[in-house]
């Protein structure tokens, strides 16, 4: 996916560090609710960047004993662990939510505490038919749920993009040829509206896209198209206009482990 910047300073320093800070402190009670937890995410490359930087916030907590490893086998959950691993295939969105439910189906189903996968950005085209997409994600949430009550799923929204700005990105919008990251971006803001309206105050929703387009002054970016503003991922929290940097990162880390630390998940047994 070819993604530009133009005009962007990256906004003052003290901001950037602001956003962190924004992020809130983890308190020692809500790092042990974690660490007490057998907690199972599929994922990609984004996924990563986010377990990446967890994994950087323990260097600063040194007291702080988390278990975290990538695995999917059922042995690794007789104890708690935050586990991740990747699923399915970038471009085939289906395929994670087969893969998704392979993993549960195959062991860690009722055996761990919570459990949940995202999609990518790059599952999201100009071409996607977010509608099927979406009925094939709620079909297979219902089917795990259904299966697996004692496991506390929740749902993660689709990750955004930088957009091109500028003066080529105004010029573009004249001649009417679309601008880059917009259109990809309409599908993924209407495939976390389905989610958000399917799932909203019914069931725990992580949302990433929200926390990716807020700025680091607070302030959030946004792009309008025929009449309706959509959100873009803010490019001070990326290097390459889609996978979060050392700052949304951390960010975005800090903002899921207080989010992991309010669900109030059954206990579950090794089996």
């Amino acid at each position: 996916m070819a993604l530009a910047i133009s005009g962007c300073n990256g906004g003052k320093m003290e901001d950037k560090k602001d956003a962190v800070s924004a992020a809130g402190q983890i308190s020692e009670d809500q790092w042990e609710r974690i660490s007490g937890k057998r907690i199972f995410f599929g994922h990609q490359s984004v996924g990563e960047n986010i377990m990446q930087g967890i994994r950087e916030l323990l260097k600063e907590e040194t007291t702080i004993r988390l278990s975290i490893k990538e695995t999917r086998d059922p042995r690794d959950f007789d104890s708690p662990v935050f586990a991740h691993s990747r699923i399915g295939k970038n471009e085939d969105p289906k395929s994670k939510c087969e893969d998704f439910a392979k993993a549960m189906e195959t062991g860690l189903g009722g055996k761990v505490d919570i459990s949940f996968f995202k999609f990518c950005y790059v599952d999201f085209t100009s071409s996607t038919d977010v509608e099927k997409m979406f009925m094939q994600y709620r079909r297979t949430l219902s089917a795990m749920k259904g299966e697996y009550p004692r496991t506390t799923f929740i749902h993660v929204t689709a990750p955004l993009t930088i957009v091109q700005t500028g003066y080529k990105a105004s010029l573009k919008k004249i001649i009417g040829k679309p601008v880059i990251g917009e259109n990809a971006n309409v599908k993924r803001t209407q495939f976390n509206d389905m989610l958000r309206k399917e799932y909203g105050g019914k069931e725990p929703i992580f949302d990433l896209a929200e926390i990716e387009s807020v700025r680091p002054d607070g302030k959030p970016a946004f792009f309008e198209k025929e009449g309706k503003n959509y959100p873009f991922l803010v490019p001070d929290y990326t290097n390459d206009g889609g996978h979060l940097n050392p700052l949304g990162r951390k960010m975005v880390a800090k903002r899921l482990i207080s989010f992991l630390a309010t669900i109030h998940s059954v206990s579950t047994s090794p089996k």
